[in-house]
């Protein structure tokens, strides 16, 4: 389970992630990040937490394949929030093939994603640099 303060529910935030951020597909699933924003509705001026948000239509299957989907996917955002900026918002977005893939190859295209989108690999090291 997404710990309530990183979950992503109002229609807004939805389609603010989808419209105005960045987006990186794979072939089980599209991933949006908007890592520009400061959220009004947060008192004091703090910065909020990343927060995120999960799309599974009818194209990927019978109910209960959508609920599984939703679970591995958020069983895989949830151990991968520590990578995300303060304050964003992230949307994933599974496509058909996501209902016949297992939990290794959605982290897989999850991790891919995520490293194209942040610049990084899914370890938090920065590309390009040696770690020692």
């Amino acid at each position: 389970m997404l710990p309530t303060e990183n979950r992503l529910r109002r229609r807004q935030d939805f389609g603010a992630a989808v419209r105005k951020g960045r987006r990186a597909g794979r072939p089980l699933l599209v991933v949006h990040l908007r890592d520009d924003i400061t959220d009004p509705h947060v008192p004091g001026g703090s910065t909020p937490p990343a927060r995120a948000g999960f799309v599974v239509s009818k194209a990927v299957g019978g109910a209960v394949q959508r609920n599984l989907v939703k679970r591995r996917l958020r069983h895989l955002v949830r151990e991968r929030l520590s990578l995300l900026p303060p304050g964003s918002l992230v949307v994933v977005r599974a496509l058909p093939g996501a209902g016949s893939a297992d939990h290794t190859e959605l982290a897989h295209d999850l991790d891919a994603a995520l490293k194209r989108l942040l610049g990084r690999d899914t370890q938090g090291r920065a590309e390009g640099r040696v770690s020692r």
